[in-house]
């Protein structure tokens, strides 16, 4: 069982030395290198990053790896065995590939935990942080393309709770299957917007919109997968974080 994990990144950051991790450099098109593996190799879309985030990663690796499973996690977010208060305690925490070996022969796809909204649906915590230009273009391209899968789509929508990061390991066959339909539905969206005026923030909307549609394919496919523990590897305010959800829902504030 090969796997291969890229980590995306952006910037030098700590890397883990097991060899199931493979650094790339998002966005390398026209950047200085940083010393990883840069996605503007081969088959790749990296001049797309400031609106595609991580996701051209995940695009340099299914076009250009070769292994029986792929993923991918953040420099700064990884999956990991259980949630620990120490940033250095966290690394120690992170899988190894024998790890990953022994989940992988349990389920094909292994994503995040939940993250829960509680108090918004998918659909409203989307539009209370984003335009809703990316979400509704996402479900009018999937009625006139996949309408099989609307019914998934709404159940999502309707949902408050998603895997969210974009992050996932999934066996080759079911990645490739994912990446053909994730990205044949961004192209069309991408011919459609018209981000003119937006903000860097809201620029990253290919990214966003990704993180919604992971949990439509695995539900219309009925995959089976396991949810693994992700821990940041730095600091954050929870309380800060938790205001700011307030305040997109309630009175419509944006944060960038």
């Amino acid at each position: 069982m090969f796997i291969k994990i890229i980590v995306a990144a952006h910037k030098k950051y700590w890397m883990p030395t097991d060899p199931v991790y493979l650094p790339v450099h998002v966005g390398a098109e026209g950047k200085a290198s940083i010393g990883y593996t840069p996605d503007n190799t081969g088959d790749n879309i990296s001049s797309k990053n400031p609106h595609f985030c991580e996701l051209t990663g995940l695009y340099w690796a299914w076009k250009n790896l070769d292994a029986d499973y792929l993923g991918l996690v953040h420099y700064r977010r990884y999956f990991t065995r259980k949630e620990v208060h120490n940033i250095e305690a966290k690394k120690d925490q992170i899988l190894t590939e024998k790890e990953w070996q022994q989940l992988l022969a349990e389920h094909p796809v292994i994503v995040p935990d939940k993250r829960k909204y509680y108090i918004e649906t998918n659909r409203s915590h989307y539009n209370h942080a984003h335009h809703s230009d990316g979400l509704d273009l996402a479900e009018t391209i999937i009625k006139e393309q996949c309408p099989e899968y609307l019914p998934a789509f709404e159940k999502v929508m309707n949902r408050t709770w998603a895997h969210m990061f974009n992050m996932f390991v999934m066996r080759r066959d079911l990645y490739d299957a994912y990446m053909q339909w994730l990205f044949g539905i961004l192209f069309e969206i991408e011919k459609r917007v018209d981000i003119t005026g937006w903000d860097t923030y809201e620029s990253r909307i290919f990214g966003f919109v990704a993180e919604r549609l992971l949990d439509v394919w695995l539900g219309y496919h009925q995959i089976d997968y396991a949810e693994q523990n992700v821990s940041f590897l730095e600091k954050q305010n929870w309380i800060k974080k938790g205001g700011q959800f307030l305040e997109r829902k309630f009175f419509g504030k944006q944060f960038r």
